[in-house]
């Protein structure tokens, strides 16, 4: 077990470069078993959950192998189509693999996914999509069996716009016999990224991005080459390490489009922002201002892996924010360990008061999960004193290296072993 040991109230400066994202290369790595050949995936960053991903690949027949920040998978044999329990435990995501795997072996073999606890992320519609495209599923305790003769194309309509399930779709489509129609599909940035490196190897995905995509099946997918998107949470973390520190920061290697969801808020703190090419300049004022109310929504909403985030700089802007978490219930788990730096806040169901504190003072906690630890290593940054952060293999399951970038920048961050 390792921890931070950050020494805060830093001023914050110079450049600093946004990663590949996360949540694109997952589904990404598990969608090249469609494919025949080898796969090249540029801007992958150095994270435990692409190390988890990976080790279902190798598991699963693929050859594996990195280079720098490049992947390249050889997925023309695989010998396996189970998923072991502890490896879909791992992460949240997982279940990206089951439509992979069934598209591919006809059957696939798994457990529920775990990842982080944020709230109950029901798989439902996965399972009820992948049975209108012709699947057979047997759930049977903490398992699920399924198995298919042959996918088809269906007309889909999702109740609510989830990622995962769009992504499961998209990759259980391209193969399928005929055409699929998505309603109601996730819009999100990865969204796109995936259909775009799928469209790379051949495939017919159209509208991805938008509430309605179309896939027509086709009979192979072909070797490709493909770049991961900037990582647009990573982006807004760097943006609010900006904002709580009245600091100054070059962001680059962003898309700005992405970022568009966050930015009012920002410029709502009386945060300045220039944009130039890929890169993003922030000024922060000495003190920022209360932002009146903020609700997370599915993209192009307020994303809610930045509710954490955001909500570490408002923690010492001047008035009350309100922030409604409309995504997960159980998304402010770290708002007992925020309180610990001397941040006032209240929480009542899925609705955030905070109370802006003119400081924050070191403290000892500990990170609930990924985008909450990110944003008490926020809060340590500008805290008066010394903090210790605990159980930070929740962090590295999300940003390569966090101690690193930050450093770069003018924190004073160190990772320690536990004894």
């Amino acid at each position: 077990m390792e921890k931070f040991i950050i020494n805060g109230k830093r001023q914050l400066g110079g450049e600093i470069s946004v990663h590949g994202s996360k949540n694109s290369v997952l589904p990404i790595l598990a969608s090249t078993l469609l494919i025949k050949g080898k796969s090249i995936i540029h801007n992958v960053p150095n994270l435990t959950d692409v190390d988890s991903s990976i080790k279902i690949l190798e598991y699963l027949g693929a050859e594996v192998c990195r280079s720098g920040s490049s992947i390249y998978v050889d997925a023309s044999d695989i010998s396996d189509n189970t998923i072991p329990e502890e490896m879909m435990r791992e992460m949240r995501s997982s279940i990206i693999f089951l439509g992979a795997l069934l598209s591919r072996c006809k059957e696939a073999y798994i457990c529920y996914p775990g990842g982080c606890e944020i709230g109950v992320r029901p798989i439902d519609l996965h399972l009820s999509s992948l049975r209108k495209l012709g699947a057979a599923i047997n759930e049977s305790g903490n398992c699920l069996s399924c198995k298919c003769t042959s996918l088809t194309g269906a007309k889909i309509i999702l109740s609510f716009p989830s990622v995962g399930a769009t992504e499961n779709i998209i990759i259980s489509a391209v193969l399928a016999k005929g055409k699929t129609t998505i309603i109601n599909a996730a819009r999100e940035p990865e969204i796109s990224d995936l259909a775009s490196f799928l469209n790379s190897c051949g495939a017919r995905i159209f509208g991805a991005g938008e509430g309605t995509v179309e896939i027509e099946g086709v009979d192979a997918l072909y070797s490709a080459c493909h770049t991961v998107i900037p990582d647009r949470i990573v982006a807004a973390t760097y943006m609010s390490a900006a904002a709580i520190t009245s600091s100054e920061l070059i962001i680059k290697n962003i898309r700005t489009l992405h970022l568009t969801p966050v930015m009012p808020v920002f410029s709502e703190m009386g945060c300045k922002m220039y944009i130039s090419g890929n890169d993003l300049k922030i000024s922060a004022p000495k003190r920022l201002k209360r932002v009146k109310n903020i609700k997370t929504m599915p993209y192009p909403g307020f994303p809610t892996d930045c509710q954490s985030i955001v909500m570490s700089a408002l923690a010492k802007a001047k008035g009350t924010t309100v922030i409604n978490e409309s995504i997960f219930e159980s998304r402010f788990k770290h708002v007992s360990e925020l309180s610990r730096f001397g941040a006032d806040i209240t929480v009542n169901g899925d609705t955030a008061v905070i109370s802006g504190v003119a400081e924050l003072y070191g403290a000892n906690v500990f990170c609930t999960d990924l985008r909450g630890g990110s944003a008490l290593v926020l809060a340590a940054l500008a805290a008066e004193g010394v903090s210790s952060i605990g159980d930070i293999y929740h962090i590295d399951r999300g940003y390569e290296k966090l101690e690193n970038s930050l450093n770069q920048i003018g924190a004073d961050i160190t990772r320690q072993n536990v004894t």
